[in-house]
């Protein structure tokens, strides 16, 4: 063999052995590592959110060799940091001119190119680690998911407290009915969105450090109007607190009451018969076309899966005061929510969710990093179930792991897309009146062709997944 052996090494319907080199059994095509070898990873946004990959990726011990964003202004702090990485604005000039050197790519940038910048990577063999919301729509899901499989590559979106240990007791708890049978869910965020607001018509003057026509990405093209870049009110561009906070305080629910089982078991796989209708109907305190309303309310009807009987999950999102029966919630917990009014009065529980069992319920707060059983003294003593999931070393080592050849990570594409498509089906039923109803299989709205037609949307040219 030559002595340096090269860095993407094809293998197919192999099995080797020896010491530092590991095989992914399922994958058509997966790079083999020495022992101490580093995965090369490239960072695509780098400002906001993105400046938490900047440290995490060398803190887990690999190597970031390029960095991308097309607000330089925001990024120049981080550009600075690591001199050595190669910077560029275009995540696909980067991919195309780096494509030997690169092995994975994280994506941490407005919900609107999630997808774009995910699949485009994926296509090349990378894996990727997408924040959350996986996506701002929901056939960009699916089509992650199907991509992820078809081209064997480690993925994770970025809902960080899957990793946590909480997370994984809460899920065995409510898997082994630690807490019962489930039929009733409260999920709440005291943030809301922006309301009815003017959609910028005027054109200002592009400032020099930012990439308009990138940062755009595949929506509509407009002229660069500032308020454009409060990008979080837009429908546009964001997902809301559905995307940005339901894919933390909804995860333990969706897992431990095994939402998930009702979206195909293959997402390339062939036909499969519907496993039951999810329906979905909101109260909003407006209908806007261009923003997300102060206030919403959500109630999911999910059918049985399995053993499980049906359940009806609630979704409370308002302006400072979650909307929603909060007295009700409050009495069932023993104690006062602080919502800046009470308790400490830090808004410690400004998200959070509870599950009614029958025999008990589980809180959990905003990121499912914690959880505590209720009531009490009913679980004074109460034995864990022994442990049926995997322990994580942190959310970003898991996935790195997964690249090198590992276990897939626990929110890997084929969990996170249907995860994503539950709530952002939120934003679906915020714009129309009355019960939608959703087929995960087919991944159609079945009886509201609005509605179903908010599955979707179209990108402009020069741009495709």
């Amino acid at each position: 063999m030559k002595a340096r052996m090269n860095r993407r090494i094809f293998l197919k319907d192999t099995a080797i052995g020896g010491a530092g080199l590991v095989i992914l059994g399922s994958s058509q095509s997966v790079r083999t590592y020495g022992a101490n070898e580093k995965l090369n990873v490239a960072l695509v946004g780098v400002a906001g959110r993105g400046d938490w990959f900047v440290g995490a990726i060398p803190n887990i011990g690999e190597n970031v060799v390029a960095m991308c964003d097309v607000n330089e202004y925001k990024a120049s702090r981080a550009f600075a940091s690591m001199p050595k990485a190669k910077k560029y604005n275009d995540f696909r000039k980067m991919l195309d001119e780096m494509d030997k050197e690169i092995d994975a790519v994280t994506v941490a940038v407005p919900d609107n190119t999630h997808a774009v910048i995910s699949a485009t990577a994926m296509k090349m063999g990378k894996g990727v680690l997408c924040e959350k919301p996986l996506t701002h729509e929901l056939f960009e899901a699916r089509r992650l998911r199907e991509l992820a499989d078809k081209h064997k590559v480690a993925t994770q979106m970025g809902n960080q407290g899957t990793a946590s240990g909480a997370f994984r007791e809460a899920v065995e708890i409510i898997q082994a009915g630690g807490i019962g049978e489930v039929k009733e869910v409260h999920v709440w965020n005291t943030g809301g969105g922006a309301g009815e607001r003017p959609i910028p018509t005027d054109e200002h003057p592009i400032p020099e450090y930012l990439h308009w026509d990138l940062w755009l990405g595949p929506a509509k093209y407009r002229p660069y109007n500032s308020r454009w870049i409060e990008w979080h009110s837009w429908r546009d561009f964001a997902t809301g607190n559905l995307g940005n906070w339901a894919s933390h305080t909804m995860n333990v629910v969706f897992k431990g009451l095994r939402i998930d089982t009702l979206w195909p078991d293959k997402a390339s796989g062939g036909e499969e018969a519907s496993k039951g209708l999810i329906t979905l109907e909101a109260e909003v305190s407006g209908y806007h076309k261009a923003t997300f309303p102060k206030t919403e309310i959500i109630r999911y009807d999910v059918p049985a899966r399995g053993s499980m009987p049906p359940v009806q999950i609630n979704w409370y999102n308002g302006g400072g005061r979650a909307p929603g029966p909060r007295g009700k919630i409050e009495e069932m917990m023993g104690r006062q929510l602080d919502w800046g009014d009470a308790g400490e009065k830090k808004w410690a529980d400004h998200a959070g969710c509870l599950l009614i069992g029958s025999k008990g319920m589980l809180h959990s707060t905003g990121h499912n990093a914690s959880y505590s059983l209720l009531p009490k003294e009913r679980f004074e003593g109460f034995a864990k179930p022994e442990p049926t999931l995997p322990r994580s070393r942190g959310h970003e080592r898991e996935w790195a792991d997964a690249c090198k050849g590992g276990p897939a990570a626990m929110s890997n594409f084929n969990y996170a897309d249907p995860l994503a498509e539950f709530v952002l089906l939120g934003n679906v039923a915020t714009q129309v009146e009355g019960k939608i109803e959703f087929d995960p299989v087919k991944m159609k709205v079945v009886n509201n062709d609005k509605a179903d037609g908010a599955l979707w949307r179209e990108y402009r040219e020069g741009w495709s997944l």
